[in-house]
């Protein structure tokens, strides 16, 4: 197969499902509608340091996903995060230690998803619109009006309702992708200069606007000042403000903040507030991936299983499954 393949969506999914597909031999094109790879565990630099505003962490369960999360480890992208862990509900503070492996990019979410999309060719601010079929290939018109192909077989790996708009040509897939409903948040990044005096480093939080809050610098390879907090909202509460400036964003959920924390709050130096529309979905499902092989498409995502990392890379890895089972 000399015509390329091409994938759309350079996060964990697409690169899960690049990288089996290069490792088997076939050549594939990237597409990603950002400015750099990662998806939802992107890191966005900023006046107070690079800010995980996605993914905070993830965990490896399945076996082939525990051996790629170890290999990444050996090679230095990852590393363990052994937060002071807590949880907060009905506004009370308490510990909340488990046994449960947490892993993190180093220095940075993005740097495993930068490292596993080392070489291969991608296209960055390029946001797919259009894909169709001609009489042999697959073409693909990006919202420029520009046409990119041929190309041989087509990956989706974008959220849910995105890929929906793009499945088209297989109407069953279509109607699967478009009856996943994926929950929005509201990630707010708060930094100060003095650190805040409390032992929490992560906790999960009920009863309250935020679901999440993660102090950076307790993760590996992070800097120490200034003292920066990553503050997830409840999907519910998302939902209800998802047009809410994002001034107001940020104080609604830095008020939240300073109610739960344990200790005095003050105005942060530095904020920023990121709305992710689909940043999970709803429910899991088991699909793994969605495969047409007699047409060559496919997609795949975490909203195909878990909703996790760990389920974007193993969709990724069954959509460059079911495509290599057809490939001549």
């Amino acid at each position: 197969m000399n015509t390329p393949i091409a994938i759309i969506g350079s996060g964990i999914a697409g690169l899960s499902a690049a990288t089996a597909l290069t490792a088997a031999g076939l050549h594939v094109q990237l597409f990603d509608k950002g400015r750099g790879s990662g998806g939802r565990m992107a890191s966005k630099r900023s006046d107070a340091g690079d800010l995980d505003l996605g993914a905070q962490y993830f965990t490896a369960r399945d076996r082939h996903f525990v051996e790629a999360v170890q290999q990444w480890q050996a090679n230095g992208w990852l590393a363990e995060w052994k937060p002071a862990l807590y949880q907060s509900q009905g506004g009370q503070l308490s510990p909340s230690p488990d046994t449960q492996l947490r892993f993190v990019g180093v220095p940075r979410m993005s740097a495993l998803t930068r490292n596993l999309l080392g070489e291969l060719p991608v296209t960055f601010a390029c946001r797919i619109t259009e894909v169709f079929h001609g009489e042999q290939h697959w073409h693909l018109v990006d919202a420029d009006g520009q046409s990119h192909g041929p190309f041989s077989r087509v990956i989706i790996a974008i959220p849910a309702p995105q890929a929906a708009a793009l499945l088209s040509a297989a109407p069953k897939l279509a109607a699967t992708a478009a009856s996943v409903a994926m929950d929005p948040v509201w990630s707010v990044a708060l930094a100060f200069a003095k650190p805040l005096a409390t032992p929490v480093e992560g906790c999960f939080v009920q009863d309250s606007p935020l679901d999440w809050l993660a102090r950076n610098r307790s993760k590996p390879g992070r800097s120490a000042s200034p003292d920066t907090w990553v503050l997830h909202a409840s999907s519910a509460w998302s939902r209800q403000h998802l047009d809410l400036p994002r001034e107001a964003v940020i104080e609604q959920l830095r008020c939240a903040f300073a109610e739960l924390i344990g200790c005095a709050v003050p105005e942060a130096d530095f904020s920023l507030a990121h709305r992710w529309l689909y940043a999970r979905p709803a429910q899991a499902h088991q699909w793994g991936a969605l495969a047409d092989a007699d047409l060559g498409l496919y997609a795949c995502g975490d909203w195909c299983l878990s909703g996790r990392v760990e389920g974007a890379w193993l969709s990724g890895q069954e959509a460059a499954r079911r495509l290599l089972e057809h490939a001549v």
